[in-house]
């Protein structure tokens, strides 16, 4: 009898299983890597007012996109899947998590991140909201929380309810509390700063 000790990594990684137990008694086999840069399309972003022609590979991310192929690394790469909402940006004033939109789905679209909203000479007024409220502590999830509130922002202007909102005819939302939380829910911060955060968004909802 075989002494060689059975390890999980070994029994994967050795081409095949025999599917004794699988339905139908198939097999199921582990699948190699696609070949990098087997396939690549051509897509024109939009960012910050900048247009970029780039060579993707097809299954690219927008996250990816900007952080890997322009530089852009103010959208942060969180949970990567649309959980923590670390990677919002603005796809034609829209909020997106960046981390689940393809680039090539964003060919030719107005895209801003945070380093499109303002500069340190000229802030955002809710980058400068978030500045007087010190709506942060580690930072990371800031860009996100800013991208998703200016978005949230525009939302309520045009008159889109959520789940907390008490006449849904309205023309346009009111900006209460209760319509921040609701609404900037898909954005976690670790740091639970989030009394700060909320009072900087009202803050800022009467200047943007």
């Amino acid at each position: 009898m075989s002494k060689t000790p059975i390890t999980r990594r070994g029994l994967l990684g050795g081409g095949t299983i025999l599917g004794t137990g699988l339905p139908g008694g198939g097999v199921l086999a582990q699948s190699p890597p696609p070949e990098a840069g087997a396939m690549t399309v051509d897509v024109g972003l939009t960012v910050n007012g900048v247009h970029h022609g780039l060579r993707l590979d097809p299954r690219t991310t927008l996250l990816d996109a900007l952080r890997e192929h322009l530089g852009l690394t103010g959208s942060k790469k969180g949970c990567d899947h649309g959980q923590c909402g670390a990677c919002t940006v603005l796809v034609d004033g829209v909020r997106r998590n960046s981390c689940l939109n393809l680039a090539v789905s964003c060919d030719d679209r107005e895209i801003t991140t945070i380093e499109g909203l303002g500069s340190e000479q000229a802030l955002h007024p809710m980058q400068a909201a978030f500045a007087r409220h010190d709506g942060f502590q580690c930072g990371f999830c800031t860009p996100g929380q800013i991208c998703s509130a200016v978005g949230m922002l525009a939302e309520l202007k045009r008159g889109l309810p959520s789940a907390v909102t008490p006449q849904l005819a309205a023309a346009t939302m009111e900006v209460a509390e209760t319509e921040v939380r609701e609404r900037m829910s898909g954005n976690i911060c670790r740091c639970a700063a989030y009394p700060n955060i909320v009072a900087a968004i009202l803050d800022a909802a009467g200047k943007t």
